[in-house]
């Protein structure tokens, strides 16, 4: 296995709008629309977060909403970077989510909140400060 060796997320959603609205206001960025793969199903709606994923440290990822596939906890948990995460914590519940934790200390590797999308996907937020 590679070092780092996440390259791709997908956070699964039921209504890509209000999913699109929470993502875009918490962390005051434009998520783009990316085609679905060839030979996918045309029920399928793919939003990604900017990223470089080429030449820049991290994974990219989207959401996607696709027929059959649900949103909500699974077991899988993905944090986002933040200069600090009380910030974008403190966008999530008038975006529609819910804060699951407040910010916490991980030390000596930073702080973390864990925070509920409105499509009730659990996410983190990561900080050093």
């Amino acid at each position: 296995m590679k070092p780092n060796p996440v390259v791709w997320f997908e956070i699964y959603v039921q209504d890509m709008a209000r999913a699109q609205r929470f993502y875009e206001n918490v962390f005051q960025c434009k998520l783009q629309t990316l085609d679905a793969p060839e030979g996918e199903a045309h029920d399928m709606q793919m939003l990604s977060f900017p990223g470089d994923n080429m030449t820049a440290y991290g994974a990219a990822g989207a959401l996607v909403r696709m027929q059959g596939v649900p949103s909500g906890g699974g077991g899988t948990l993905v944090y986002f970077a933040c200069d600090d995460c009380a910030v974008e914590q403190g966008r999530v519940e008038a975006a529609g989510g819910k804060v699951f934790k407040p910010k916490f200390s991980i030390a000596p590797h930073g702080h973390i909140a864990l925070v509920v999308d409105t499509e009730g996907n659990c996410i983190g937020l990561h900080s050093m400060s």
